[in-house]
């Protein structure tokens, strides 16, 4: 079994001259290579696919076991259910109180190539161990960690199968965790059958809304292609407070100051609040703190200043947005191994 497998290639409609109007390009072959979805998932030379290790990253992400108390696993804040988020203003710790910022889905992680809000992660290697070590989040120190994985004759097996030998080290559950992540994929949304030529998928608000997103309102400068992010970091102006996102790892940057990662599109009807630190509490807020253009500031991204929308359009900006989001998939919760 194969990523490609998993997913399959896609096939797309012709798409008719003025399907669309006023995005640039109405060009059906335009379109089409715009919002191609990805025809398999990509994997690291260093941690290629294979479905042994998709298994047990599978059974890892779903453990409690992985937290000190032995009540909380990844999945605890990255919940299927709740569109791999939480549903929270911002992530909520072991004790039950807020972190600094909010926990992003896991949709299409496989493509982002910085990780974090500010993007201090390197790849999802890097980061899949942190939540756990960390003391604030799941509290299981790397060493009592593994210890309590190599005491159950099931996950030692299953280690086996996926690396062979029978130590079980970090790098291996890093790369385990990482391997499951990186399935983690939206499903297709009615915007995706009328981008492919079903007239009937979305209603004439979404498509003015559409227009919109990709001309006046200029919402495709940042969020753009199949995922509708363009995994990089911007100041859009929203609310100021300590946290100087992506400027805390270049002090020296005025420009990346409030800077923090363009999040994807894909399921935003269903992850309200939004933002890094959840302070806007619905769509209509996100369109209406573009509208104004946010905060003027040295660091505000140059793309960002007032829009003078009118409430029609922010309502036809809200109906395409509501396009995006798909019906939630069947996830296998595995049995865990004791």
């Amino acid at each position: 079994m194969t990523s490609a497998a998993i997913f399959g290639s896609v096939v797309f409609a012709v798409i008719a001259i003025g399907l669309v109007s006023g995005i640039g390009s109405t060009d059906p072959d335009s379109l089409r290579v715009k919002y191609h979805w990805p025809t398999k998932i990509p994997y690291p030379e260093d941690n290629p696919y294979s479905e042994a290790k998709l298994k047990l990253g599978r059974m890892l992400f779903f453990d409690p076991i992985l937290s000190g108390s032995g009540s909380r696993s990844c999945a605890s804040c990255h919940n299927p259910g709740l569109s791999w988020a939480d549903g929270q203003p911002r992530a909520v710790g072991l004790t039950q109180e807020p972190l600094p910022v909010r926990t992003p889905t896991l949709f299409s992680v496989a493509w982002i190539p910085k990780l974090g809000w500010n993007g201090h992660f390197r790849d999802l290697e890097s980061v899949a161990i942190t939540p756990i070590t960390s003391p604030k989040m799941m509290n299981l120190p790397e060493t009592s960690l593994i210890d309590r994985l190599s005491a159950i004759p099931g996950y030692v097996d299953a280690f086996k199968d996926a690396f062979g030998g029978y130590d079980i080290n970090r790098g291996k559950i890093e790369q385990a965790l990482a391997t499951f992540e990186r399935s983690i994929m939206p499903t297709r949304a009615p915007f995706d059958r009328w981008i492919n030529g079903d007239r009937t998928a979305i209603n004439k608000s979404a498509e003015r809304g559409f227009d919109l997103f990709n001309n006046k309102a200029n919402c495709a400068a940042c969020h753009n292609g199949w995922a509708f992010t363009d995994a990089s970091f911007h100041d859009i102006g929203s609310a100021q407070n300590d946290d100087l996102g992506r400027g805390n790892l270049f002090p020296n940057s005025v420009s990346l100051r409030y800077s923090f990662k363009t999040p994807t599109l894909r399921d935003v009807a269903r992850r309200a609040p939004y933002m890094h630190d959840g302070s806007v509490p619905t769509l209509e807020a996100v369109i209406d703190l573009y509208d104004r253009g946010g905060i003027d500031r040295p660091s505000r991204a140059p793309e960002i200043h007032p829009l003078d929308l009118t409430n029609d359009e922010k309502a036809d900006l809200v109906a395409f947005l509501q396009t995006l989001t798909g019906e939630p998939a069947s996830v296998q919760y595995p049995i865990l191994p004791r």
